[in-house]
């Protein structure tokens, strides 16, 4: 059980079988659209973890909101944008990031997983992440997971093979961004 949870708090799992959701495109709201599915599943007593494969070594608003929540896992494993760290370093986070993941799903502990930006990690044109594992490694597990659990995957760039196992997947589109009117990332809405 997780922090501030007990056995009467729990509700038993469905016994509907978990759903596979994608949220992609290069617009903003894919990380935020995993949140407010996890927030809808909290609500719903139910167990989340969130591994994050890009992001990780700042301390964005959802890692202090995370350990307000009972049932809410956040594993923030990455570290940080592609071009801020070596490729040795991301390729590194990424290999355990990877292993958490396969370490978390296999466990069958919570009833939602989140696997942020892991799109974007499959798909980063400067990173040699097929070294680590590839879209295939991906399906493979999402194939073993326990048949009840939910697995969303964030990131822009979903590889082909992903989305068509998916049983969902949203294309986020921008339209229109503040960053390019020159704008600064703005607290509490981008981080």
């Amino acid at each position: 059980m997780t922090k501030g949870e007990n056995a009467a708090t729990r509700t038993k799992r469905s016994d509907e079988p978990g759903l596979v959701l994608v949220f992609t495109g290069d617009g903003k709201g894919k990380s935020t659209a995993a949140m407010g599915l996890a927030l809808r599943s909290l609500g719903n007593r139910m167990r989340v973890a969130m591994i994050q494969f890009i992001k990780g070594k700042w301390k964005p608003g959802e890692v202090r909101a995370a350990a307000l929540l009972p049932g809410f896992e956040l594993i923030p494993l990455g570290v940080g944008f592609t071009w801020t760290k070596t490729p040795e370093e991301h390729m590194a986070a990424l290999r355990q990031a990877w292993q958490k993941t396969q370490e978390v799903i296999r466990a069958g502990q919570h009833d939602v997983v989140i696997l942020d930006e892991i799109n974007y990690a499959l798909t980063a044109k400067d990173l040699p992440v097929g070294e680590i594992f590839t879209p295939a490694d991906v399906v493979a597990l999402l194939r073993e997971r326990p048949r009840n659990m939910h697995v969303v995957l964030t990131g822009r760039r979903a590889p082909q093979e992903i989305i068509e196992f998916a049983d969902t997947v949203t294309e986020m589109r921008l339209v229109k961004h503040a960053y390019d009117q020159g704008r600064r990332a703005a607290k509490g809405i981008e981080f």
